[in-house]
């Protein structure tokens, strides 16, 4: 028996834990749920997120296979029992779910379920979704359920938690949605000064062009001239940061091919050759991919705008449990020292910003005619 409060002690400690790691959303919802369903010893554990429609905006599983969730088809609607604990915000145990005047059945691949524990998960006065669990992993009671009172206000203690690790994650994303948008928007406005003079200059060339043409050739050949560079300059400017405002796919793909397709797309809007190779680099935290790829954008903008390489090569190797990016170009290189002396920083102050705000290290290699190598390695997680 003394071992019983301590061993339940370490789960829910570790439960705690566990959830305060994450800052995503979605691996926040996924920690709770399996971290519900290992604590109570449950068969089946869920997490629903209600939606404004009727609906679930997200909804996580633990103990049904992929293929189970896939044959079971579209994620439930708020009704019966879950409709009960998202209104009513009160718990609910059950010995038999299936003999509740509320049950509205399961759909033909969903498995079975009996003895059924749920409740809702709540901060302040707002629910922020239902967790429920069923099947407990004991021999029930004549006509009884398997969750005891005790199940009951340990889930309430985990969804407390829950609560709380839940509406921090949503901060954190809305906080990075919001530095997207700030970003976006100060690119917009650094487009739009670029261009537009690049414009107004291109136009008042033109313009001279045409004057000359008839009284002074040979001047009116050297606007035209002048032209045709600022176009050139404009479409450069345009290229640059339409790259730029794609929105990174990091989330749905990996950094991987996210900088394949990045470099892909570079690769047809330059004349430079833009190649990428990847060596077995497997999924890092998120913080440490997107540094990674900001850190690459900044790299392969700055060879492709500054150093007239033919060649840029994008390399991405796993080193230890992390990875290292180098981004190399036979481009006409630089002294790093003097750059730096100049105050011409060539954004490597942000890079290094990057790097050291997720634990990674950044170092550059160049020399004049010699091209440039900027490398990147993160610790992983």
């Amino acid at each position: 028996m003394s071992q019983g409060p301590r061993s339940g002690l370490t789960a829910v400690s570790a439960a705690l834990l566990a959830m305060s790691r994450h800052l995503e959303v979605r691996d926040v919802l996924k920690t709770i749920v399996a971290s519900a369903r290992e604590l109570l010893d449950a068969e089946y554990a869920a997490l629903g997120v209600p939606d404004d429609h009727g609906g679930f905006a997200q909804f996580v599983v633990d103990g049904v296979s992929d293929e189970q969730w896939k044959a079971i088809g579209p994620l439930p609607r708020q009704h019966g029992i879950l409709a009960a604990m998202l209104q009513k915000a009160e718990p609910e145990r059950l010995a038999d779910v299936r003999e509740d005047p509320r049950f509205e059945g399961w759909p033909d691949a969903h498995p079975d379920m009996s003895d059924f524990l749920g409740l809702p998960i709540r901060y302040g006065d707002e629910t922020l979704g239902a967790l429920f669990l069923a099947n407990k992993k004991c021999v029930k009671p004549q006509g009884g359920c398997g969750f005891t009172e005790d199940d009951e206000d340990l889930l309430a203690l985990l969804a407390q938690h829950a609560a709380i690790a839940l509406t921090n994650a949503r901060l954190y994303e809305r906080s990075r949605e919001l530095t997207i948008a700030e970003e976006r928007s100060r690119l917009a406005h650094e487009l739009h000064d670029a261009v537009s003079q690049k414009l107004f200059s291109l136009r008042l060339t033109a313009q001279a062009a045409a004057a000359l043409v008839d009284r002074d050739p040979s001047r009116a050949k050297g606007e035209l001239q002048q032209v045709a560079a600022l176009a050139a300059e404009a479409a450069d400017e345009l290229r640059a940061a339409v790259v730029e405002l794609r929105p990174a796919a990091l989330d749905e793909d990996g950094l991987v091919a996210t900088l394949r397709t990045h470099t892909q797309v570079l690769h047809r809007a330059h004349s430079a050759r833009v190649t990428f190779e990847s060596n077995g680099v497997r999924a890092l935290p998120a913080s440490q991919e997107e540094a990674m790829l900001r850190v690459a954008q900044e790299a392969l903008h700055n060879a492709l705008r500054h150093s007239e390489a033919g060649h840029v090569a994008v390399v991405l190797d796993k080193r230890g449990a992390g990875a290292v990016l180098r981004v190399s170009d036979d481009g006409a290189g630089f002294d790093p020292h003097a750059i730096r002396q100049a105050g011409r920083h060539l954004g490597l102050v942000s890079m290094r910003d990057r790097a050291d705000g997720v634990g990674g290290r950044l170092t550059v290699a160049s020399e004049p005619g010699k091209g440039t190598t900027i490398e990147m390695e993160v610790p992983g997680g």
